[in-house]
């Protein structure tokens, strides 16, 4: 389980209020009666997947950029390039006021392709560092592993989205938010008992977050746009 700093005024969302639908499925890990503590097993784990990859390869690529290291960004690529992920709808509401005057924001947080991109303007004229990119681009897109969906969001600045996103129990899950690096995203995941299971505030929009439900249940996934801008941004879960 990840746990980060969190922000109070979003721990007292009235999240509790929504009600659990019914999973269907053949055989189900019930809620236990009158169950009001976190829906999360502390001491279980579980092997981290394509989620945690493509999160991992967004910080990479953050590093790289700020370095200008090709290297680093190239490895950033790969990993990206190494997850297929599969579009799909979620559950999701609306809520604030849009900022006047805000900026318009990217339309995409950053994927394979345009990391890879940055690396060859990276290496420039190092031959052996374009050798490498052109490498990595002849053999992109082999081999990916599956594993991963994501539903894209374009927060505007001072707005909020609440995800409700189902997870059965004594099953790993995994999900991420992925920005696309304009604004400041604050993130709270909490279960429908409205018990904080995953938060975080940096100053950053690119959090990643793993647990283990003890039964089946939906989940909460609220994210702050904090900045001054629009934040396009994936919800990416196993």
């Amino acid at each position: 389980m990840t746990l980060k700093a969190f922000f109070p005024a979003l721990a007292t969302s009235a999240l509790v209020a929504l009600s659990l639908p019914a999973f269907a499925q053949t055989t189900t890990t019930e809620a236990p009666a009158a169950a009001k503590g976190p829906n999360v097993k502390s001491s279980a784990t579980g092997s981290k997947g394509a989620v945690a990859t493509f999160a991992m390869a967004q910080d990479l690529y953050t590093l790289g950029m700020a370095n200008k290291d090709a290297l680093t960004v190239l490895t950033a690529a790969k990993l990206a390039g190494s997850v297929e992920v599969k579009e799909v709808e979620r559950k999701k509401e609306t809520k604030g006021t849009e900022l006047a005057g805000e900026a318009e924001g990217k339309d995409l947080p950053v994927d394979a392709a345009v990391m890879m991109a940055s690396a060859k303007e990276l290496a420039g004229e190092d031959e052996v560092l374009a050798g490498l990119v052109e490498d990595a681009m002849v053999e992109a897109g082999r081999g990916r592993v599956g594993g991963a969906s994501s539903t894209l969001s374009r927060l505007p600045a001072g707005q909020t989205d609440t995800w409700e996103v189902p997870f059965y129990g004594d099953s790993y899950a995994e999900l991420a938010v992925v920005g696309d690096g304009d604004s400041n995203l604050d993130v709270l995941v909490t279960d429908e008992n409205g018990n904080t299971i995953c938060y975080d505030v940096s100053w950053s929009d690119k959090i990643y977050c793993d647990f283990v439900p003890s039964w089946n249940g939906y989940f909460y996934v609220t994210v702050q746009n904090n900045g001054a801008s629009r934040n396009s941004y994936y919800l990416m879960t196993n």
